[in-house]
């Protein structure tokens, strides 16, 4: 057991990594909140100064604010819904012994290695593109028409793009789980008469329960901050369809050079993700602590 002495000397080795990681977070924060109340332009500097809330009234009150809120919640509830439900078939799957088992595994974790930007770009001139995109080969060989995804369904396209992403993460941390399952307990089941079905309901998906819950976790906090998938295939577009809140903030810091606005956004964003991760938390300790 450690003693009092090991606690204090573990406190004091970890204290400058606490105080750099504290200073990293909360000095651009503290920037962003003090920006958020003045009216700043880089370029008509003459203009500055404190207006107040007048930002965060000017946020909301864009047309498109409502729409990104929607549409960010949107993308986190799908790509989790996507990646729990696919990772958990994958990982049953990869657990099944099967020739040339470490290059599958490889193979289906490969996608999460990729940059999106990059992933987005193959997606959008190879896979989605609705006259050379493969989809559209598979359409014309069934004699379909063609779907223009990133113009008819845009907010489709982009949850199919971020789920591919992140599929190969929650299958990683879920067959990890998997794995750990006691090979007793499977036999055991196997001797009573339990079927695939229920030993899944009732041995496989309890015993996983606490990586679908970190899986979920994690996957929310990255997923609130979807951005360059955006920015790559749809531009926000079409008019707000696509459009989510780190996307409207970059709109209104890069593209109109409204700096108080933006930073207003991203004060409201870290609000919502606040409130997210509160209740994921508290989700995330029930399964712990059974």
């Amino acid at each position: 057991m450690a003693t009092q002495q090991t606690r204090s000397l573990a406190r004091f080795m970890m204290a400058p990594s606490v105080v750099l990681l504290l200073v990293w977070m909360i000095v651009p924060l503290a920037f962003t909140l003090w920006f958020s109340f003045q009216q700043y332009n880089p370029l008509n500097p003459i203009r500055d100064g404190f207006v107040g809330f007048s930002n965060y009234a000017l946020f909301y009150s864009n047309p498109a604010f409502l729409q990104s809120i929607l549409n960010t919640l949107t993308i986190v509830v799908s790509v989790l819904l996507i990646t729990v439900i696919g990772g958990i078939l994958l990982a049953l799957l990869l657990d099944q012994p099967m020739w040339g088992q470490g290059i599958v595994r490889i193979l289906v974790i490969s996608p999460f290695f990729v940059m999106p930007p990059v992933a987005a770009l193959v997606w959008k001139n190879m896979i989605m593109h609705p006259q050379y995109g493969v989809f559209a080969d598979i359409a014309r060989f069934f004699g379909a028409q063609p779907i223009d995804w990133f113009g008819q369904h845009p907010l489709t396209a982009i949850i199919i793009i971020v789920a591919w992403q992140w599929l190969p993460f929650a299958t990683l941390i879920l067959l990890t789980a998997l794995q750990s399952l006691d090979g007793e307990q499977k036999e055991a089941a196997e001797m009573d008469g339990a079927g695939f079905v229920s030993r899944f309901i009732y041995l496989t998906l309890p015993h996983m329960s606490r990586a679908i819950t970190v899986v979920i976790l994690i996957q929310t906090i990255f997923l609130l901050s979807v951005y360059a998938e955006i920015l790559v295939t749809t531009n926000g577009g079409p008019g707000y369809a696509s459009t989510n809140l780190p996307f409207l903030v970059y709109q209104k810091a890069l593209l109109e050079f409204k700096i108080g606005q933006a930073s207003a956004g991203g004060i409201i964003a870290v609000i919502l993700a606040n409130i997210v991760a509160f209740f994921a938390m508290r989700a995330v300790g029930k399964n712990l602590d059974k």
